[in-house]
């Protein structure tokens, strides 16, 4: 199974726009990279995708083949594959990690944000992926979004109820068979 990304985390954005990659996910983006090995920089690609976007969603090398992989099995000239394309290919940029960890925002992409020259950015683990959004934008979108979901819930729900059940092949004991269906029944 593939490292995930956890976490989040505020990084400064330099007058250069240089801004460190948190630790804990410059390993996984190493793990991400089939090419990295210790001493080598390791790469990964920033999709910062239509105007609407206010973030950018970075993704390891990995991680973007697999979505390539997926719209080269959609029809070509659908719209779907089209936007899919424009957003995951013209939409982006390689980027490699410097020897300090950090990367180099454009100021096409921090202006995109938002951000301003020593402002903190805000990143975001997203498991597959990690995004990097201006702060005050990520809480308007997010809480916005969170509080029309929470107010569906139970004030005490066990956001795991959310979950899928696992597929009958990955279910290999009776104990894993019963905890998903407690978890259902919750």
């Amino acid at each position: 199974m593939a490292r995930r990304f956890r976490g989040s985390f505020h990084q400064k954005v330099d007058s250069k726009g240089r801004v460190s990659i948190p630790a804990s996910f410059r390993r996984v983006v190493e793990a991400g990279d089939p090419d990295w090995t210790e001493g080598l920089r390791p790469n990964l690609v920033i999709v910062y995708g239509l105007d609407s976007q206010k973030r950018l969603d970075c993704y390891t090398l990995n991680g973007i083949e697999d979505i390539e992989e997926r719209i080269d099995l959609m029809q070509p000239g659908s719209p779907e594959r089209e936007t899919l394309e424009l957003t995951f290919h013209g939409h982006a940029s390689d980027v490699q990690i410097d020897e300090d960890g950090r990367i180099v925002l454009p100021q096409r992409l921090r202006d995109k944000l938002g951000l301003e020259p020593n402002e903190a950015a805000l990143f975001m683990a997203r498991g597959d992926h990690f995004q990097i959004w201006k702060d005050d934008t990520f809480n308007a979108v997010k809480s916005e979004r969170t509080e029309v979901f929470l107010s569906d819930q139970a004030p005490d729900f066990d956001p795991r109820i959310h979950l899928p059940p696992r597929p009958a092949s990955a279910v290999g004991t009776e104990a894993d068979l019963m905890r998903d269906l407690l978890a259902r029944r919750r």
